[in-house]
């Protein structure tokens, strides 16, 4: 394999201006759909917030795979959405879509012929129809119910033939529509979550304190007489550098930390004789097992501690966890 060869200034600096212009070029491509934004635009919205079913998006070549995207958008803001190939439509998938869908078909040219020839099925059972093309006066434009106009000066491609300006406006009008639809449905960042769970936003929303915490025998917990070397032996076994101190009905009366102890010796005191109650902060920081677990990460840098006691609404012992059980399920 030859090693690439160095770009010479000259060829660099117009690499770069080629790409400037690109860029300038679909901007400006992107700013003229703002002035085409109206009547056409609010019917297109009202008719995704009134199917019944759900959203077909389809397109043939470049357009498919823009229009591939928009359909994942849409489901993942709160509308059904799925994704047709034209081609495979007029060979049976034209099954796929019924009269209570709608499809969001998209054509640069609108004249792209497999999508022409199952226009005519698609309007006579009823489907609604809204196109997203550059050409109003097509094939697809005729059909079609709510027309945007996705119409570019020119392709940033200096041939101005590859699909580039076009397809981004078309992108532009499928992300506008997302957005506007999902703002008119109340979709809510926890609704994004749910359709999310792998993802970090949603851990961050999805998981709760109760999901990632210690339980049963793993929760590190002592009676207010215990001995102190029963108390550390309780918080070597369990590995969280922290014991709590309930009553008999399970309520948290304190805390004793390895920061405690240290703090013990720090001052010379010879905590052998002493008892749990001697020794415990008897204003533990807890938290309730109901909160996400994002709250007790937070709650564990503002209070500067590593560990955390869980509660439950009568403030009585229920888990137990640190910043690595939070780390271990990629909270933080």
């Amino acid at each position: 394999m030859n090693p690439m060869k160095d770009l010479s200034t000259e060829q660099g600096e117009k690499i770069l201006a080629l790409a400037a212009q690109t860029l300038s070029t679909e901007a400006q491509a992107i700013e003229a759909l703002k002035a085409r934004l109206g009547p056409a635009f609010l019917k297109a919205v009202q008719s995704f917030l009134s199917v019944r079913g759900r959203v077909v998006v389809m397109g043939m070549g470049k357009s498919g795979h823009i229009g591939r995207k928009i359909a994942a958008t849409l489901a993942s803001t709160g509308t059904p959405a799925f994704f047709v190939h034209p081609g495979e439509a007029s060979h049976g998938d034209l099954g796929m879509i019924t009269q209570d869908d709608l499809v969001l078909a998209l054509s640069n040219s609108g004249e792209s012929a497999e999508l022409s020839v199952i226009l005519p099925m698609i309007k006579r059972q009823g489907t609604v129809l809204i196109a997203i093309t550059g050409n109003a006066q097509s094939t697809l434009a005729q059909h079609a119910h709510i027309v945007l106009d996705s119409a570019v000066e020119k392709e940033a491609c200096p041939m101005n033939l590859t699909p580039t300006a076009s397809t981004t406006a078309q992108l532009a009008w499928g992300d506008a529509l997302a957005v506007a639809v999902m703002d008119a449905r109340g979709f809510s960042p926890k609704d994004f979550a749910r359709s999310h769970p792998g993802g970090s936003l949603g851990r961050r929303l999805l998981t709760h304190v109760a999901d990632v915490m210690r339980t049963a025998d793993a929760i590190p917990s002592v009676t207010p007489l215990t001995g102190f070397s029963d108390l550390m032996r309780e918080m070597s076994e369990k590995g969280l550098g922290i014991s709590a101190v309930v009553d008999d009905a399970g309520l948290v009366l304190g805390v004793f930390t390895d920061g405690d102890l240290r703090r013990l010796i720090e001052k010379g005191v010879d905590a052998r004789a002493l008892l749990a109650h001697e020794v415990m902060n008897a204003h533990p920081v807890t938290i309730e097992a109901k909160a996400l677990a994002t709250q007790a990460a937070q709650l564990m840098e503002q209070k500067r501690i590593t560990s955390l006691l869980v509660v439950d609404q009568q403030q009585r012992l229920c888990g137990a966890l640190n910043s690595n059980d939070l780390m271990r399920a990629k909270v933080i």
